[in-house]
């Protein structure tokens, strides 16, 4: 017989993971203007959004306004519902994965947290970058880094599956000198596209290799909590620093390109319960669409 402290620590487990996914929903009216954008209308290369893995975020739902802002920008985006070979990954110019899960931690975002990738399709993905394709990674907040952590480690990262949080309440707004890197991704294209804002919304955080680029570096206002279960902080959770901990960067490989991040929100337009606006919608977040844009034109070698 299953212990029944057991089962009710399982039941919290989806009652919150029911929860959290009812809260968040696509802002569909968010409808920003490209003023330049890349390519004419559904000529630019293909970007494929991975939903093959219990992602929380695909093109038809809780990103559907990254795929807006990116088809107004030319680009051609759709899903990519099949495990990845090196066959099937040809269809791609560009690979998105955002919030994949393994199928066990769909609904239960407890302890353990399995890859949601095999290793034959980690395989797959590390070959295929270093051919020349495109890799954006996006894994939020516990437990989206323990199903990423396999694959983050095969491009030299070391995620950590817990919450990256401000010890004192405020929005998380990185600028110039405070967490935010000057590079080719808050450049952009020219000066009307550089980067003076850019809002994240919690995430994790993240070690990166020798070779990759920060973006967003946490200070020691911040720090890593890692319970057991998602948004379930106790006295014993442990706690570690996240003084100068990564919450997004970029690096060549091979022929290809990797960008990895540690939230997902700021690349898209969400509603919180219904009203409160969480992502590119927010008024704080006015850049983060022209982040977003500058980011994928990195990948897509516009800006080099």
């Amino acid at each position: 017989m299953q212990n029944p402290k057991v089962t009710l620590l399982l039941l919290v487990a989806v009652a919150y993971t029911t929860l959290a996914s009812a809260q968040q929903v696509a802002d569909t009216l968010f409808n920003p203007e490209i003023v330049r954008p890349a390519y004419a209308k559904a000529q630019g290369p293909a970007v494929l959004i991975d939903e093959a893995h219990s992602n929380f975020h695909t093109v038809k739902g809780r990103f559907k306004p990254f795929a807006r802002v990116l088809e107004k920008d030319g680009y051609v985006v759709g899903g990519f519902s099949q495990p990845f070979t090196n066959e099937g990954l040809t269809a791609a110019k560009i690979l998105v994965i955002a919030n994949a899960l393994h199928p066990d931690n769909g609904e239960n975002w407890s302890l353990p947290t399995p890859s949601a990738f095999t290793d034959a399709e980690i395989e797959a993905l590390n070959a295929w970058v270093k051919k020349g394709g495109a890799l954006f990674l996006i894994a939020d907040h516990m437990p989206f880094p323990g199903a990423a952590e396999k694959l983050a480690a095969s491009f030299g990262f070391r995620f950590l599956n817990g919450f990256a949080m401000k010890k004192k309440a405020g929005k998380d707004l990185f600028t110039p000198g405070k967490g935010l890197m000057t590079n080719a991704l808050t450049n952009g294209r020219d000066k009307t596209e550089k980067i003076a804002s850019l809002q994240t919304f919690t995430g994790q955080a993240f070690e990166i290799p020798q070779n990759a680029t920060p973006v967003v570096v946490l200070s020691s206002d911040y720090e890593i909590k890692l319970p057991q279960t998602a948004w379930e902080f106790e006295k014993n959770t442990q706690v570690v620093s996240a003084e100068n901990l990564v919450q997004g960067a970029y690096m060549k490989y091979g022929a290809g390109r990797v960008v990895v991040f540690g939230e997902a929100a700021m690349f898209t337009a969400q509603l919180q319960r219904g009203k409160n606006k969480m992502g590119m919608n927010a008024p704080s977040a006015s850049q983060n669409a022209q982040f977003l844009l500058n980011t994928i034109h990195w990948l897509d070698g516009i800006i080099k």
